[in-house]
């Protein structure tokens, strides 16, 4: 064997043994991945809308007469009863008016006395009698309506609740357009919130009946969530759909009523309205099993000995742990479901099926 041939079959020898050790080495690399076979289940979802309460009636307390306010009964925030006193008005203008009143009165009874006997006697025709006494009934009626108006001097509440801010002091003048205070009836109380028009059309397929208000009966008991994170202790129900979706924001108001037995709720207050949602046959899988890529949830899917990128549609369940999948996978498939953050599209693995 010439030298040249000699060197020849060394490099050669050398080259095979390079590429065993890389084939190897690539062998090496391809690692266990632990596999999830989607399968399908029961669960419960949450979905959580921003409310405003409301008292189930929330009344402006106005006086029906101008005048200076003369006293306050009350304060706020105090529990009042329907037809109790808050405020006491004094009125000079009613006062004027019932003495003008009586003033007109007694003048027309007068000229009724005067005129009586001259009828009597034939010296006066009846007719004209007739129109000094409906003179008389009408200032009579006049006077009725000013005294009416002076008992309007105290202000009382038109419902049982709670007492809110009071916009005016002692000493204050106040006309009929002036609100005094307001008065909230929250033996229940009342969440408003929105929802946008494709979750609404979502809910109400999901509920049998014909009707909206069929489907509004059929729909499960609501959550509240109040504003320092603790669950309240009463459950609620949606009571009203509006029929109109606003144009503006795309969204549709709901109503939904709870009861507040011990008045820990207060109008004006804010809080989350919690709708469940019970889906069957759903593909449910660990969060930790997806990534995100710009605004899209994706997973690894086992592809072969090998995974792909796949884009699914989720919705979280309460716990916060798990997704139920809306689209992108079907039941029998597997994806991985620990360690994505290390893996590539395309990428080989070994597959280690555990169970879910």
């Amino acid at each position: 064997m010439t030298k040249n041939k000699l060197v020849l079959v060394l490099g050669c020898g050398l080259l095979l043994i390079s590429c065993s050790k890389k084939q190897e080495a690539a062998v090496e690399q391809v690692k266990d991945y632990p596999v999830l076979e989607v399968a399908t289940g029961d669960a419960e979802l949450q979905t959580v809308y921003p409310a405003v309460l409301k008292g189930e009636q929330d009344i402006d307390i106005k006086p029906r007469i101008d005048g200076f306010i003369e006293t306050i009964f009350v304060d706020e925030g105090a529990v009042v009863k329907k037809g109790q006193p808050l405020f006491k008005i004094n009125s000079p203008s009613s006062l004027q008016m019932i003495e003008a009143a009586k003033a007109s009165y007694n003048t027309a009874k007068l000229d009724v006395e005067r005129i009586r006997p001259l009828v009597e006697k034939g010296i006066m025709s009846d007719v004209k009698l007739q129109a000094y006494l409906n003179t008389m009934a009408t200032a009579k009626a006049t006077l009725d309506q000013a005294k009416a108006t002076l008992s309007w001097a105290t202000v009382t509440s038109p419902v049982n609740g709670v007492v809110g801010t009071i916009s005016f002091r002692q000493g204050s003048l106040v006309s009929n357009t002036s609100v005094l205070t307001t008065v909230a009836n929250i033996s229940n109380v009342m969440a408003y919130f929105s929802v946008n028009e494709k979750d609404l059309l979502q809910l109400l397929k999901e509920f049998p009946g014909k009707s909206q208000d069929e489907k509004i009966k059929k729909m499960p008991n609501v959550k509240l969530i109040l504003s320092d994170g603790t669950e309240y202790s009463e459950n609620g129900r949606i009571e009203t759909i509006a029929g109109l979706v606003d144009a503006t924001s795309g969204a549709v108001n709901f109503r939904a009523k709870f009861a507040n037995k011990d008045g820990l709720l207060r109008s004006g207050s804010s809080a989350k309205v919690v709708i469940p949602t019970h889906m069957t046959s759903s593909i449910i899988i660990p969060q930790k099993a997806t990534f995100a890529q710009q605004d899209k949830v994706l997973v690894y899917k086992c592809q072969g000995d090998s995974v792909v990128q796949k884009t699914v549609s989720v919705k979280s369940t309460p716990d916060g742990q798990s997704y139920v999948v809306t689209e992108g996978l079907s039941a029998g498939e597997r994806i991985v479901c620990d360690g994505v953050a290390t893996l590539t599209n395309g990428q080989k693995i070994k597959q280690k099926l555990i169970s879910k």
